[in-house]
């Protein structure tokens, strides 16, 4: 059975916003048609906001191509935004993407397999 969901907050103090996003099964180009201007009508208004990311991936699969594409597109506009990421999960991978996302920002981008220790560090 394929399992999709999404979820998506987004809080705001003064510049700052704390935006976390969960991801059960694959994220799909429809995800981002939800995610992108949710983003960017949180920041529309600030001049240099800051963006700190939870991104939970512990039950995440994978993208779909288009949407492989949506999160390199958001990464290059907003990418300077961002100055913390925490990735949750417990997948070997997800350090190796950790990695790699960091090139795409300008912010930190760490892995955590716990989510205290993820929230700690943001």
């Amino acid at each position: 059975m394929n399992v999709h969901g999404l979820q998506v907050g987004i809080t705001r103090h003064e510049n700052r916003f704390l935006f976390s996003l969960k991801v059960t099964g694959k994220l799909t180009h429809e995800d981002y048609q939800k995610i992108t201007p949710l983003l960017n009508n949180a920041i529309a208004d600030l001049e240099d906001p800051e963006i700190y990311a939870l991104v939970d991936l512990s039950e995440f699969e994978g993208w779909e191509l288009r949407a492989a594409w949506d999160d390199f597109q958001l990464g290059l506009k907003h990418g300077s935004h961002f100055h913390k990421i925490a990735i949750l999960g417990n997948q070997r991978w997800l350090d190796m993407a950790s990695r790699v996302g960091s090139w795409f920002t300008e912010g930190e981008v760490k892995h955590f397999d716990r989510l205290d220790e993820a929230l700690a560090w943001l």
